[in-house]
């Protein structure tokens, strides 16, 4: 019943031996496998990560387990852009390449709360945060081509709104619809800088990695008590890992650039999710508020 649920596996037998990834987040759950199997496959692989620490301790679990000793750690906090700055430029001076981004980190139902830059936390995190680290490393991304990026969204997008009023949640908030806004943001910002990168040997990809067991749900008390109810029905994180990876490493997948996928298929969005015209301005308010000049 558990694999009926949980369908979709990468079946892709790509290695990746001189490879380069980065993964956000890559310290627990679905970042933490996904990383994993990057390096099983051969690749160089950072994790970016706020807490250190536990970065190192997966970091030495990898290198362990698959024999890989090119895994490595790197500061990256994503609620505050100096240190989202300073992984881009330490990152930029220490490796020639980069083929695989994927934007796995996010925050889910926290409190109100701001980053460091003044930003609401899920738009601040899981799109702003992103948005920021993609920008820095996307011409090392035009280098390395062909080179993927991965961001996870989440089926939870079909509740999200981008209300441009109230971007930073100061007019009115509801923790679980910032989460969705947030999520829907992931999939906006996918199928615009999609769009951007024609013809240039990058090409992205939204996830919805399914329901994970995972430490993003430690804001909820109500959500922990339902995920111990159904979690017969839930993901492990390596299950949930698969439709990062499938988006990452298929070969040929480049025809479906900007798409947004779910057990390892092609997913429906919502009409909101399609809808160039807020996906245009989403991305002109996002520079504006990173300070990225504007194309």
């Amino acid at each position: 019943m558990r694999k009926m649920l949980c369908s979709g596996m990468c079946t892709s037998t790509v290695q990746l031996p001189g490879k380069v990834a980065v993964v956000t987040g890559a310290n627990t759950g679905i970042g933490k496998e996904t990383a994993k199997e990057l390096a099983q496959r051969g690749a160089r692989v950072y994790l970016a990560c706020r807490d250190v620490q536990k970065g190192e301790s997966v970091a030495r679990e990898i290198q362990l387990i698959t024999g890989n000793q090119q895994v490595f750690v790197r500061k990256l906090d994503l609620a505050d852009t100096k240190s989202i700055r300073a992984f881009a430029k330490d990152f930029l001076a220490e490796e020639k390449h980069l083929h695989i981004l994927i934007n796995n980190a996010g925050v889910m139902m926290c409190p109100y709360s701001k980053t460091a830059d003044g930003f609401e936390m899920h738009m601040g995190v899981n799109h702003l945060g992103h948005f920021l680290l993609t920008h820095l490393l996307l011409e090392k991304l035009k280098e390395s081509a062909p080179s993927r990026i991965v961001n996870v969204s989440s089926l939870a997008h079909h509740l999200g709104r981008i209300h441009f009023h109230n971007l930073q949640g100061e007019k009115f908030y509801h923790a679980g619809l910032a989460y969705c806004h947030s999520k829907l943001a992931n999939i906006l910002f996918t199928q615009e800088l999609a769009r951007r990168l024609k013809g240039s040997g990058v090409t992205a990809y939204s996830v919805h990695p399914g329901t994970v067991k995972s430490e993003l749900i430690r804001h909820s008390s109500f959500m922990k008590w339902m995920w111990w109810l159904f979690s017969f029905f839930i993901k492990t994180p390596q299950q949930g890992a698969q439709t990062s990876l499938y988006c990452a490493l298929t070969e040929g997948l480049e025809i479906l650039n900007g798409h947004h996928f779910s057990d390892c298929s092609v997913a429906w969005v919502s009409a909101q999710a399609r809808n160039e015209t807020i996906a245009r301005r989403l991305w002109d308010v996002s520079c504006d508020l990173l300070g990225i000049p504007m194309e």
